[in-house]
């Protein structure tokens, strides 16, 4: 039998979400550490950039919520645990999570979750349903603010034996590296939005849900314009309605509303966030519900731009106010208008300045290196 570490991380599908990339990071981090790695996942766009040599892909049906899918999954795990000796499991979502706790029984190996959101529940039903992430051997949460919804809200299901602790995500702080786009990348960019250097551009990323946000940061946008007498900055709104066309129709016609249509633009998506970030001057991050982490805030800092984000959540965490960026009050479009203004009438020194502090800040607390190397010791503690 084989003392190497060998562990199977198991995630719906491997997208670009926070819970995603992180899987992605540590399953290419373990090999460089003398550990075997595998992910079990559905599919999902992350999927062309896995390194084969390095990882071990092995599709199952691990998104689904059908309970026979569940216990299929399961008795799956178990073969795939045992053939491959596994030393631990670790689920990132609930579903593929019931299947590893079942497995991880059966196999009789370590079981590793991460508490990636706040999982919402209206009853007992769904809060049992969600309990599944704190029934393992090492709980994760990715925040100090998980960390207490976890104590809030599931002590009960909680085995005071088994360890539960907070690990920072991370990004990946070479990627989010302002010094690594081109100016010919940055024209063609401004060229695809139809938006111009002559005015600064306020950057709203995120997908298109009602709890982003995006209906605040329109709203704000016009109290700004009412305040200046005048159109001072493109906005952009970056992400995906993935489907959502009423909420998108909604937004689009209070942009109407306001008659922000020249000043307003909706952009579905774009594969170099980095150069998404470098073109911009400010960055928003409007959420009405407490981010877990919020990687928006993180990424902006990284990139040693001024970031805008709600005073909820993750980003109390992330962001040191008025240091690295700024807070507002969650939900309120006034709020932000005033620090969008406040950003607009800053000394462009001041500025830099905040964005040498909030990349310093990155580096020290949430680089993804740092992230991994944390995960890698709990895993050996684990075993020992």
């Amino acid at each position: 039998m084989s003392s190497k570490l060998k562990v199977l991380q198991v995630i719906p599908k491997l997208g670009f979400g926070g819970a995603e990339t992180g899987c992605y990071d540590l399953a290419h981090y373990l090999p460089e550490n003398n550990c075997a790695s595998y992910i079990v996942t559905s599919g999902g766009e992350l999927l062309k950039f896995i390194d084969k040599k390095k990882v071990k892909l092995i599709r199952l049906p691990v998104h689904s919520k059908n309970p026979i899918l569940m216990f299929f999954n399961s008795i799956a795990l178990v073969f795939i645990i045992l053939f491959n000796n596994i030393s631990i499991v670790h689920a990132r979502s609930r579903a593929p999570a019931w299947s590893c706790l079942i497995a991880t029984k059966i196999t009789r190996r370590k079981f590793v979750t991460t508490f990636h959101g706040t999982y919402n529940f209206k009853n007992l039903v769904k809060k049992f349903y969600n309990s599944v992430m704190v029934r393992s051997h090492l709980v994760i949460a990715g925040s100090n603010f998980i960390f207490s919804h976890i104590n809030t809200n599931y002590s009960k299901y909680m085995n005071l034996k088994k360890k539960f602790l907070v690990i920072f995500r991370g990004i990946n702080v070479d990627y989010f590296d302002p010094s690594t786009t081109l100016e010919s990348e940055e024209n063609q960019l401004l060229l695809d939005w139809q938006v111009t250097r002559e005015k600064k551009i306020v950057l709203m990323p995120g997908r298109l849900t009602s709890w982003k946000g995006q209906d605040i940061f329109i709203e704000a946008i016009n109290l700004v314009n009412k305040e200046l007498g005048y159109q001072a900055f493109f906005a952009i709104i970056l992400g995906s309605d993935q489907g959502r066309d009423i909420y998108t129709k909604k937004l689009k016609r209070l942009a109407e509303q306001y008659r922000l249509t020249n000043q307003l633009k909706f952009i579905e998506n774009c594969k170099n966030m980095p150069l998404a970030y470098k073109v911009s001057d400010l960055i928003v991050s409007a959420s009405k519900e407490p981010e877990a982490f919020g990687r928006v805030a993180v990424e902006a800092q990284s990139m040693e731009k001024p970031i805008i984000a709600s005073n909820i959540g993750g980003s109390n965490e992330t962001i040191s106010n008025n240091k690295t960026g700024f807070l507002f009050e969650a939900g309120n479009p006034e709020s932000l208008s005033k620090k969008i203004l406040e950003v607009l009438n800053s000394e462009e020194t001041t500025l830099k300045s905040m964005g040498i502090e909030g990349r310093k800040n990155v580096i020290k607390k949430f680089n993804v290196e740092k992230m991994c190397f944390s995960t890698y010791s709990e895993y050996k503690k684990l075993l020992n």
